[in-house]
């Protein structure tokens, strides 16, 4: 028989509540500097070697041998194969979930990702051109797991962006390739796909090899080491974001059944054991209901060691004086997956202010999010949420400022540059600008 769950559970007026709340929120993202140094070494390798050394590390690591980077990637026929292979259920879920996915990013394009210019009064053009990236590389993780919805999730935006090409890379640890994340790459539009991974993978996408291209951009999650190597390699390419553990956040009014809310508690659990999983509500009766549920649910689930371990150590529910002050404390929280568990959602959603993805109503379980309801599950974790948002269109374009100044607007605008640009000590700027200002008539 296993020991009573160690969960702790906080109410907002307890004296102490403010001290055990921030001690709640703490996660040490300090690096870990035996990675830090092993990856620095990788990536100058790869840099140095390439293909030399994404071989040998690939032999190393996931125990993969060939004789060059070119027998690691995958034809578009084996893509094409491993789709054929599949059931015909798993050929319909990602075709279903690709469609969605690229239906919502589709709809992002058309709000937020177009070019725009005007004229003045003067007839100065002023406007912004909006481009998409060259290239882009996506890392798709493979090692204690297959995630073939990370494919579509990265994949899919940059191609609806219009990014001309998309690198895949995989670990493949002892050369087992998954079938659905190789379909999913099919389905996806996939350019290319190596079978690397780890921070060796980040190097060649970052610095290119003789076989692997350089990319502009790198997406996707991954482990220390890849997370490590993205860090180090921001500002050779761009990257999306330095991704913490995964996070949920339970906001509930009581009227959910609890046996829901529990395993929705245990959606992000299961991920590691440094997970976070949080239930915040009015009710206390209705958060010992929910105890009980996880208490009778958890011996039951394939990965309860997983999720013990991370709701005992960074879990908690939180009996709160009402649910506005719920949402308030949400919003210092600023959660990446955000639940709002509720017979009226749309009373509440007004009042929350920051998260990765907000999902309404019980219905709506955060893994639905995870797999196909269409917008992306790359989300701002620890936090960032107050000011990042999550993996989209725009990730995957750039902007260039549009001007073109009329002969007219030179005379306007050349006397208030030349009058800045001289309060800088900078003459070269200022005559730049007043040589272009008519003679005045003697």
């Amino acid at each position: 028989m296993s020991s009573p769950l160690n969960l702790r559970q906080l109410d907002t007026s307890s004296a102490d509540f403010e001290a055990e709340f921030q001690r709640l929120r703490h996660w040490s993202a300090e690096e870990d500097h035996a990675i830090e140094e092993r990856v620095a070494s990788i990536l100058a390798d790869v840099k140095n070697r390439g293909d030399a050394a994404v071989l040998e590390y690939t032999a190393r690591f996931d125990g993969v041998n060939a004789a060059s980077v070119a027998e690691l990637e995958l034809t578009r026929e084996e893509l094409k194969a491993a789709f054929d292979a599949i059931t015909p259920a798993q050929r319909h879920a990602l075709e279903a979930a690709a469609q969605r996915v690229r239906s919502y990013h589709e709809r992002q394009l058309a709000a937020s990702g177009q070019s725009w210019s005007y004229r003045d009064e003067d007839g100065t053009l002023l406007g912004q051109k909006v481009t998409p990236l060259d290239r882009v590389g996506i890392y798709v993780p493979g090692g204690k797991a297959a995630y073939p919805s990370s494919v579509l999730m990265n994949a899919i935006p940059a191609h609806v962006a219009g990014v001309g090409e998309i690198i895949m890379v995989v670990p493949t640890p002892r050369g087992e390739k998954n079938a659905l994340v190789l379909a999913a790459a099919y389905v996806a539009g996939v350019s290319r796909a190596f079978t690397v991974g780890g921070a060796q993978a980040v190097g060649a996408l970052a610095y290119g090899t003789a076989t692997v291209p350089g990319v502009d951009k790198i997406t996707g999650p991954g482990n220390a080491y890849v997370a490590s190597a993205k860090r180090r390699v921001f500002g050779q390419v761009g990257i999306d974001m330095i991704a913490g553990p995964s996070e949920i956040l339970v906001l509930a009014d009581g009227t959910t059944p609890p046996d829901w809310v529990a395993m929705d508690l245990f959606s992000q659990a299961e991920h590691d054991e440094l997970a976070q999983s949080i239930l915040l509500c009015p009710d206390a009766g209705y958060i010992a209901q929910v105890r009980a549920s996880i208490e009778r649910l958890l011996p039951t689930m394939p990965r309860a060691a997983v999720i013990r371990a991370s709701l005992e150590g960074r879990g908690a529910l939180i009996v709160t004086r009402s649910m506005e002050e719920a949402c308030d404390i949400s919003n210092r929280i600023a959660p990446e997956h955000l639940e709002v568990s509720s017979a009226e959602p749309h009373r509440w959603e007004p009042l929350l202010k920051h998260a990765g993805a907000i999902f309404l109503g019980a219905y709506t379980s955060e893994s639905l999010g995870d797999y196909c309801a269409g917008p992306n599950h790359v989300l701002p974790t620890s936090g960032t949420a107050r000011f990042s948002s999550p993996l989209g269109t725009y990730d995957f374009q750039k902007r260039s400022s549009l001007i073109e100044v009329s002969e007219a607007g030179a005379q306007v605008l050349g006397v208030i540059a030349a009058e800045l640009a001289y309060g800088e000590g900078l003459q070269g700027h200022a005559q730049a600008a007043e040589l272009r200002l008519r003679r005045r008539e003697l």
